[in-house]
């Protein structure tokens, strides 16, 4: 179990084994596998989300959190998640969001909720972050969150025309520097 988050308009909540059809229609659309590193099979197998909610159990809240995200006012249907983890070949933090919910500030909110709980509660120094290059959302939330691009290298993502991730790093300081100035 991991600690349930809250925000304005979302419940932040441990990532189970619950409903993974509920889970997998929101998450196997093109646009959003897209955008996610080749790790994630293409096409989608039947029963992918399972698979990656049993194989999270092993790591959940101790390396790994993973949260799934609920509109309060549809608290049964997982709508993307935050996955937050401590050692990371690449990144600290990842995300998706079903496309049906882009544009409304939601991962803003919910990554905002998980960026406060790494760095005040697990004790997170920095957190290093990628994206696509040609993400645009992805890169905006970085941006708003106050992190540094560090740089822009070779990575190979689920979108073939994808080539490239910008690699950002947000320290402890600079958010809590952010988060006085809101």
């Amino acid at each position: 179990m991991i600690a349930e988050l809250e925000t304005a308009r979302l419940l932040l909540r441990d990532a189970t084994l619950a409903d993974p059809e509920r889970y997998q229609a929101n998450f196997v659309d093109d646009a959003v596998i897209g955008e996610l590193a080749v790790v994630v099979p293409w096409p989608y197998p039947d029963d992918g989300m399972s698979i990656f909610l049993e194989t999270l159990r092993k790591d959940q809240g101790k390396d790994r959190w993973v949260w799934a995200l609920y509109l309060k006012d549809a608290p049964d249907e997982p709508i993307g998640n935050v996955d937050l983890r401590r050692r990371a070949d690449v990144e600290n933090r990842g995300f998706w969001l079903a496309r049906k919910y882009w544009g409304r500030g939601l991962m803003t909110e919910a990554t905002d909720a998980v960026t406060d709980y790494a760095f005040d509660v697990l004790g997170f120094e920095r957190l290093v972050l990628t994206n696509a290059v040609g993400n645009v959302r992805s890169r905006r939330i970085k941006e708003k969150a106050g992190a540094r691009l560090l740089r822009t290298e070779p990575a190979r993502f689920v979108n073939p025309d994808y080539a490239e991730r910008e690699v950002w790093e947000l320290t402890k300081a600079d958010w809590r520097g952010r988060r006085s100035r809101v």
